[in-house]
């Protein structure tokens, strides 16, 4: 290797190290800049009359986290409205995009990603790069892009929201409220109807590798159709949730959740609180009709495991009484696996002395191997067996 050579070498070796040095002090700066303090807001409004349904704190400026990305769309949005970018048009990754930190696609400086693709990369994985990318297309630099955005903002009635970048990076300026997000997230909606279903993907699938939706929310309420979730440190687990039941939209927000479970159960809450003063029948005849499916699905669980032919055997007594009690307990040991299935005692001659099994039938084999090994942490004797169709529990 000559010297030429040793010198591009060491040049390459010394720009790697400094540009992963800028990220890890920018990723480290972005976070100290900002409290830590996190807001709690929520708020619930009926998307077609405005009308407030639930409101806390809902004027109470706090970091937007990713749902800034919401306004990133909608900009995105616009630009395919008026024609300046199709789905197919291609966007050039920048190194300034390159270094955002997690989390992002991974793009390659130079490279390109299309237009859709960079809205499903921000629905669904909330690309911090691909926010980049797509401020830098259509903005030219992504502080010129947050200032339009933030122009954008106030043009559609967010007066108490400010943009310092594309993708809700820490920035102490970067400020929303819950009632501004609500404003956002109903007229994405209302504006663009043609755009708005890309809300609802559940996963996409890019060069081979598939991202899931962040809004885990979306799959387990009904009628849920959007929108996007956010997180920094300094928000807290944030989340706007727009809903269709029975022709009521509601969009609702949460700002400040400890957690994502907390954020959702949140959500849930104040979302049917707000169906119930819309329409108290309509709520009532579904939650009735949702308990009855709930039961439904109780019932076919436990025939289906009442028709299965595993179980447990979790020791042999001398008396049938204590048989019949180490079974119920096995059961309410490990609900997990054995709730809903049937508790029996099976008598054995041995000898001239009776001894009692204690056996839960019903259940399938994984089942049943799985809980084994949970009672046995439990210092619970347990063996799994195949259980024969004849069996029937001892009738004491």
């Amino acid at each position: 290797m000559n010297a030429r050579t040793h010198y591009r070498t060491f040049q390459t070796t010394k720009r790697t190290a400094v540009k992963w040095g800028l990220v890890a002090l920018f990723a480290c700066l972005t976070f100290l800049i900002v409290p830590a303090q996190a807001k709690y807001a929520t708020f619930v409004m009926d998307a077609e009359t405005g009308k407030v349904l639930q409101n806390t704190n809902a004027d109470t400026r706090n970091y937007p986290a990713s749902l800034t990305k919401m306004m990133t769309l909608f900009m995105l949005f616009e630009a395919l409205e008026s024609k300046k970018v199709t789905l197919d048009t291609k966007m050039r990754v920048s190194r300034r995009a390159t270094w955002q930190p997690p989390s992002r696609l991974g793009l390659k400086r130079g490279s390109h990603i299309r237009v859709e693709d960079a809205i499903y990369a921000l629905v669904t994985k909330s690309a911090n790069d691909v926010a980049t990318v797509v401020a830098e297309h259509l903005g030219g630099t992504e502080w010129e892009f947050a200032k339009e955005m933030t122009k954008k903002a106030k043009e559609i009635g967010m007066t108490r929201t400010t943009f310092r970048n594309a993708s809700g990076l820490p920035h102490r300026r970067q400020l929303s409220t819950a009632r501004d997000m609500a404003k956002l997230g109903n007229t994405l909606w209302k504006r663009f109807p043609q755009y708005y279903s890309y809300f609802k993907t559940e996963s996409w699938t890019y060069k081979g590798r598939t991202y899931g939706n962040h809004n885990k929310l979306m799959k387990k309420y009904d009628g849920m159709d959007g929108i996007k979730t956010g997180y920094i440190r300094a928000s807290g687990f944030n989340l706007v949730s727009s809903v269709n039941r029975e022709g009521h939209r509601l969009v609702g927000v949460v700002f400040g959740g400890k957690t994502a479970t907390q954020r959702n159960n949140i959500m849930a809450r104040i979302l049917d609180q707000s169906f119930t003063k819309v329409d108290p029948q309509m709520m009532a005849a579904y939650q009735k009709k949702t308990k009855a499916k709930k039961e439904q699905r109780v019932q076919e669980v436990a025939s289906k495991r009442r028709s299965t032919g595993w179980g447990v055997q979790v020791g042999a007594y001398g008396t049938y009484s204590k048989a019949e009690r180490q079974a119920i307990a096995a059961v309410k040991r490990a609900p997990s696996y054995l709730s809903g299935a049937q508790t029996m005692v099976v008598p054995l001659k041995n000898g001239q002395k009776s001894v009692y099994r204690a056996r839960v039938v019903g259940v399938e084999k994984r089942e049943a191997y799985r809980a084994c090994r949970a009672l046995k942490k439990m210092r619970q004797p347990c063996m799994v067996f195949r259980a024969k169709s004849t069996q029937v529990a001892l009738n004491k």
